[in-house]
């Protein structure tokens, strides 16, 4: 029976614009070499040491403003990282609430300070703050570990009190999913842009946890963007 279900930020609930963000850099900030340490697959360099807690916030600022247009400051470094974030569709604040009176919701995230703080804001924005959404935050920089090392998994289930088995992680990225298939942990690997209620009602029939032995479960509602998203969600 599935507990718990562990969510990846963005790509799965913020929705990603890498090209957005590169422009920024380059334009904003002058700063050219961000092909170095941001793909579409993941982050690199120094970029990745941030993630990791390797460096501060303010060394990371350094590190791009020495290489930035001489009037480019701290904030426009902020301001670039956080074009990468778009917002969160309304439709998955929804589903967060349904899901919530279900299941304990947890955040396993690579990211940063910077970035989180962007994040939390478009959660409040959106009229669901983080801290109300999930019941803990495992966050890479904090943690002093990035997916999709078995060590960030391990450290996770144990926090949790759970059987790998009692978890469902959502991830875009199939190295992660793949990381915490070998930790036991139930996985479903989502297609950014893709109808993540359904994918998650697909995974927990799959898994025999649909909820269909409560009357007052799953039963066809419509969330918050006001679109049928199939069984899931209590109306």
């Amino acid at each position: 029976m599935i507990k718990a279900i562990v969510f990846d930020l963005g790509g799965v609930l913020i929705d990603l614009d890498i090209e957005r963000c590169k422009k920024a850099f380059r334009e904003d900030l002058g700063y050219s070499d961000i092909d170095e340490i941001l793909d579409a697959c993941h982050q690199k360099g120094f970029y990745s040491d941030l993630e990791e807690g390797k460096i501060s916030e303010d060394e990371f600022r350094s590190l791009i403003l020495a290489q930035s247009r001489p009037d480019a400051g701290a904030e426009d470094v902020d301001r670039a990282m956080w074009a990468l974030l778009t917002g969160v569709e309304p439709y998955k604040i929804g589903l967060l609430r349904e899901l919530a009176g279900r299941y304990d919701l947890y955040l396993l995230s690579n990211n940063n300070s910077i970035s989180m703080c962007r994040c939390r804001e478009i959660f409040s924005d959106a009229g669901l703050p983080m801290d109300e959404a999930f019941k803990a935050l495992f966050i890479s920089y904090q943690m002093k570990m990035l997916k999709p090392s078995p060590a960030i998994y391990g450290s996770m289930i144990a926090s949790l009190g759970l059987r790998p088995e009692e978890i469902l992680f959502i991830d875009d990225s199939e190295a992660n999913v793949k990381a915490a298939s070998k930790a036991g942990i139930n996985t479903l690997p989502y297609v950014p842009g893709t109808d993540l209620a359904a994918a998650i009602h697909r995974s927990l029939s799959a898994l025999g946890d649909s909820g269909e032995q409560d009357a007052d479960g799953f039963s066809g509602c419509l969330l918050a963007d006001g679109k049928n998203h199939g069984d899931l969600g209590r109306c």
